[in-house]
């Protein structure tokens, strides 16, 4: 198992964030790996939404995302298939200096080389909050 967080300010209030974020459907916008994310069903987002997603790297595949904790402008939980790994992705937001902190924590697990991955896929996940970041600040 490997787990690493990354942390990025967001100038615009936790509800805009949280409403950006907590639609998968945006994911392809700001994960350069993600090719299309689609939700399964209809119904509110929230706790048991199930999305299908197409990345295109490390390699092109089909992997599938579960919203598991919904806490609207607080807290997102995510698990499911994230590349050639399984695991879970947590997004806390706060308050902070007139904008959203918003705290990524990542585990990944299933799979021996999580721990030889983590400080690339940290960067490469680092890099993804800075583009989430600069959209959801319309720049």
């Amino acid at each position: 198992m490997a787990q690493f967080s990354n942390e990025v300010l967001i100038r615009r209030p936790a509800d805009a964030v949280f409403a950006y974020l907590s639609d998968l459907e945006n994911l392809p916008r700001w994960n350069y790996a993600i090719r299309e994310t689609r939700r399964i069903g209809a119904g509110p987002i929230g706790v048991g939404t199930v999305y299908r997603q197409v990345r295109t790297l490390p390699r092109p595949m089909e992997e599938s995302l579960e919203i598991i904790g919904y806490e609207p402008d607080r807290r997102l939980v995510v698990r499911g298939g994230l590349g050639v790994f399984d695991g879970s992705l947590t997004y806390l937001l706060e308050p902070a200096n007139g904008g959203t902190r918003l705290v990524n924590d990542v585990e990944l697990t299933g799979r021996a080389l999580a721990g030889l991955a983590k400080h690339p896929v940290k960067h490469a996940v680092a890099k993804n909050l800075d583009v989430l970041r600069t959209i959801l600040e319309g720049r």
